[in-house]
């Protein structure tokens, strides 16, 4: 599993997770544990390795009942030259993952709609663990909220399309059924997908066509009742956005032990694609305000702000970081530089990507999201000073102030209970309970100086935050411990 900014991508997501739910209890004062159902895949032992990791870390402090994995069949590749089965051996065909939109059938088969209805809960958001940007501010609160608010069967967030970007579109489908009737509703066009409407399939213009439909992040709000009817069909709507996906070479060895990459392909299916099942019925064309009265939504945000994934590892020699964990990164990076931005403090902008290929980010900085995750709730904790050019700030606590601090260096503070304690309940289980026993740190007319990263090292990797260091000032908290300066230099001296 990728270690991404020295965690897993699965730890990066339920903690996102965990950040909403602290943010529900400081609101509100009462302890929210969110069901978290799994999609995993035989493949590669995912399914294993998820199960492993979650059994590792105690279930992330949220009991084993609160989580339902589920695994993701297999499906036999073809060839694209002759549409012939590829085989290992005589009866054993290649496999691979047959798209993620067997989630909705395969949930249905695993009682996981039944799961979520017996914790409680009638609608779900639905996100990929390699974006590691999707939570970031009002992304999926907004998603869910309007869902839930205007009772609506499904919602896409959206942002803008990127360059080059081998992704889906979310369109506005019209079309009038041999009725005579007019349907419509918002759904997703895969890339895959593009000739076959007429869309071009080149590269973006600035004027031309694709430009302007918003990307498909594949983060979706769902009304659990609406797709489950949907998915417990037995017809192919239970299998959303059929395709042959033949886009990517196919890798393996036969009987004889030798290595084969040829153009292959098998069918997919698409989750969002569900989405073709809740449009709306109208008597007469709609020529304006249609959207309005539709069943299916569409949010939209800055792209930095919805998607940003860590999918495939960048080349020594490419320069395009697109769907990188460094390209992720530095979206990071950038959303960090607007939050403390609007707090009056002094730091200089991320550069473009292609002075990251040459030399690195112009310096780490990674918050915790317990700190909002809502950005107006972060710059609450943070105001004045500056983080001077190469420097290092991790903040991996909840309870944080920061006034006036002047960091050229390292700064590292990590706290053992970032938002509460663990308490053993009924079962025998840990449970996090949010509030108690918090870590507390706060600065005010603070200057830390120290040498800091050691940019000149060509090992580090950024992306997994593994970097060779000269000097840093850590603080760490243990238990409810708190720690607090004022009006001092935190400077290291190495005798």
């Amino acid at each position: 599993m990728l270690p991404y900014c020295g965690r897993t991508l699965l730890e990066g997501l339920i903690r996102d997770l965990q950040a909403r739910e602290f943010l529900h209890f400081k609101l509100y004062g009462k302890q929210c544990i969110t069901p978290v159902a799994i999609m995993t895949s035989s493949a590669k032992n995912n399914h294993e390795h998820i199960t492993l990791l979650c059994e590792r870390l105690g279930w992330f402090g949220r009991g084993q009942s609160s989580f339902q994995l589920f695994e993701q069949p297999l499906v036999p590749a073809v060839s694209a030259e002759d549409g012939k089965w590829l085989v290992t051996q005589p009866f054993t065909p290649v496999c691979k993952p047959g798209g993620h939109g067997v989630i909705w059938k395969l949930a249905y088969d695993k009682g996981v709609f039944k799961w979520f209805y017996d914790h409680g809960r009638k609608g779900a958001t639905v996100r990929q663990v390699s974006n590691v940007v999707a939570a970031t501010d009002l992304t999926l609160l907004a998603l869910a909220g309007i869902g839930l608010r205007h009772r609506k069967k499904l919602g896409f967030a959206s942002c803008k399309r990127n360059l080059g970007a081998t992704e889906g579109i979310n369109v506005l489908i019209e079309r009038k059924n041999v009725d005579g009737k007019w349907s419509y509703g918002l759904t997703c066009i895969e890339y895959t997908e593009f000739d076959k409407f007429g869309i071009p399939s080149g590269p973006l213009s600035s004027n031309g066509l694709k430009s302007e439909f918003p990307a498909n992040t594949n983060i979706l709000y769902v009304d659990l009742p609406s797709v489950e009817k949907v998915a417990s069909s037995n017809n192919e709507k239970s299998l959303p956005g059929m395709v042959l996906n033949t886009k990517k070479p196919i890798v393996y060895v036969d009987l004889f032990g030798n290595c084969h990459s040829v153009s292959g392909g098998r069918l997919e299916c698409t989750m969002q694609n569900i989405a073709d099942n809740f449009s709306n019925t109208h008597l007469s064309r709609c020529y304006q305000g249609v959207e309005e009265e539709l069943d299916t939504y569409i949010v939209y945000n800055e792209r930095r702000r919805v998607t940003s994934s860590a999918k495939r590892k960048r080349r020594h020699s490419e320069s395009s970081l697109h769907q990188t964990p460094d390209g992720s990164l530095l979206d990071i990076l950038r959303n960090s530089y607007d939050i403390l931005s609007h707090c009056e403090i002094e730091l200089p902008e991320i550069g473009n990507n292609d002075k990251y290929v040459g030399s690195g980010p112009s310096y780490l900085i990674l918050l915790h999201p317990a700190l909002g995750p809502l950005w107006e709730v972060t710059r609450q904790k943070f105001h004045g000073g500056s983080i001077s050019k190469g420097s290092e700030l991790q903040i991996e606590l909840a309870e944080f102030l920061w006034r006036n601090v002047q960091l050229d260096g390292s700064l590292i503070v990590v706290a053992d209970n970032v938002m509460g304690s663990t308490t053993i309940d009924d079962n025998g289980e840990p449970i996090m309970q949010y509030g108690y026993r918090c870590g507390r740190c706060k600065l005010q007319d603070v200057t830390v100086l120290n040498r800091g990263i050691d940019w000149s090292f060509r090992d580090n990797i950024y992306w997994k935050l593994d970097v060779q260091r000269f000097e840093a000032v850590k603080v760490i908290l243990h238990g409810n411990a708190e720690f607090e300066a004022n009006k001092v230099v935190l400077q290291v001296r190495l005798m």
